[in-house]
Formats: C-alpha cells, structure tokens, sequence
C-alpha cells in the first residue's frame, strides 16, 4: 500500500475551499467534515483541488519542487525526474497551478514553479480531520 503525507508548507496565502472544519461533539466517533451541505460551486472547487493531487506525477512534482534547492525548481530540472516529456510535464505543473498549489515565475525561455505558502494546509486539515 502506498501513502502520501501532505504537510503544511510555511504560512501565507491560503487556498480558500469553503469547507469549515469543526471538531467532534463529544462522544462522536469522529470529526464531522462540514458544519452544513456544501453548494455545488465549493463540491467543485474542492473536487478540483483533490483531483490535481490524484495523480502520482503531480505528487511527485510537488515534493521535488519543495525539495529543491530554495524551494523552486525550474520546468527543465523537472523532466528528468519524472522520465516524462517536457510538454507532459508542463501540462501536469499548469494543472498544479490553476488549482493553486504552484506558482509560475517566467526567467528567460524557462518556467521556474514554487510552492503556493500554505496552499496545502487545508488540504492537509481536511484529510487529518475526516
């Protein structure tokens, strides 16, 4: 069986999935997900951060960006790591970005990623809390 953690990384911007967390009542088996029935506009929003982390090469994108020296990496350091194309790779990092979790500097012909500050803290409270 394999797992993925997801940490938090630093603080700052938060990436807002409008889904309130709140802690058990006592004598719950666990914690409820959400206070109240999410609209259809937030279902969206989070279903599509959770698909951008549902792939394995964008996992491992993730923590090779975090990894990397100064925490940024660019696109052509990338490649190699994940033996894909450099177009393959640039969709899997422009899918990362639209859903928030990178953001995109332009130096030159290459593309350099970071990590969004605190883009993975509410992902990581919502999967420790269900």
């Amino acid at each position: 069986m394999t797992t993925f953690e997801l940490t938090p990384v630093g603080v700052g911007a938060r990436v807002d999935l409008g889904v309130e967390v709140r802690p058990a009542a006592s004598g719950a088996c666990c914690s409820p997900l959400v206070t109240e029935p999410m609209d259809a506009a937030r279902a969206d929003r989070l279903a599509a951060s959770f698909k951008a982390l549902a792939d394995p090469t964008r996992l491992r994108l993730l923590s090779i960006v975090a990894k990397s020296e100064g925490e940024e990496a660019c696109v052509c350091d990338l490649i190699e790591p994940v033996g894909l194309s450099q177009p393959t790779v640039s969709h899997h990092l422009k899918i990362l970005t639209t859903a928030g979790f990178l953001e995109r500097s332009k130096r030159g012909t290459w593309a350099y990623y970071r990590l969004v500050p605190g883009a993975l803290d509410r992902m990581s409270q919502l999967l420790a809390d269900a």
